[in-house]
């Protein structure tokens, strides 16, 4: 669950801290062999991004721009995994049974919550853990367009305006491989789901 900046190892990194945050980015990365503990596994893996709208750059081209912060999730709602530990802190309660069948991860961008960063030994800033936003808190208007990506409904544009690093990173996936130049099958939709009001996706 390594944040990135906006570029390379030059730049700012995030300030430590518990931060009011929007999320904005939701990348398909697909499937690849993981190691982990030891052992190789493959993972479905997705992207997801904050920007800190009150938290902003100071130097560099960005000055003036929020900071960002990335972490990678498995794909996955099990009861341990680590995307349904963040979603169930954001949204404030566990997911239903009806949920668990088929939640639409689309529903969180553009969602605000709160993010914790911690830096590690390198400096680099991480995502320490996400939080529903206080009742009655506002959060800034989202400075950074939306960036929505899914191997499911392949989109050759959105793959386009990729960094070649991010490019080389979904290649690598078995569902990039397979779709062999041509659009992947859109995936089947999960249903609508009712949703409380006071629960933000």
């Amino acid at each position: 669950m390594i944040a990135k900046d906006s570029g390379g190892g030059s730049f700012e990194q995030a300030p430590v801290g518990t931060h009011v945050a929007r999320c904005y980015k939701l990348i398909d990365i697909g499937t690849t062999m993981q190691e982990f503990q030891g052992e190789a596994k493959k993972r479905h893996q997705i992207i997801l991004g904050w920007e800190l709208p009150n938290e902003l750059m100071t130097s560099g081209e960005f000055a003036g721009q929020p900071f960002t912060a990335s972490a990678f999730y498995t794909l996955s709602l099990h009861e341990k995994s680590n995307l349904r530990h963040i979603l169930k802190n954001w949204r404030g309660r566990d997911f239903t049974e009806e949920e668990l069948k088929g939640f639409d991860l689309k529903n969180i961008l553009g969602k605000p919550c709160m993010v914790s960063i911690t830096h590690n030994d390198k400096g680099r800033s991480e995502v320490g853990g996400v939080i529903a936003l206080p009742k009655g808190m506002t959060v800034p208007d989202a400075v950074n367009p939306p960036v929505y990506f899914s191997l499911a409904d392949f989109d050759q544009s959105a793959f386009d305006a990729f960094s070649e690093k991010m490019q080389a990173l979904i290649a690598k996936s078995d569902e990039y491989k397979a779709l062999s130049g041509k659009p992947a099958k859109q995936a089947e939709p999960a249903g609508e789901v009712a949703f409380d009001d006071d629960i933000p996706f």
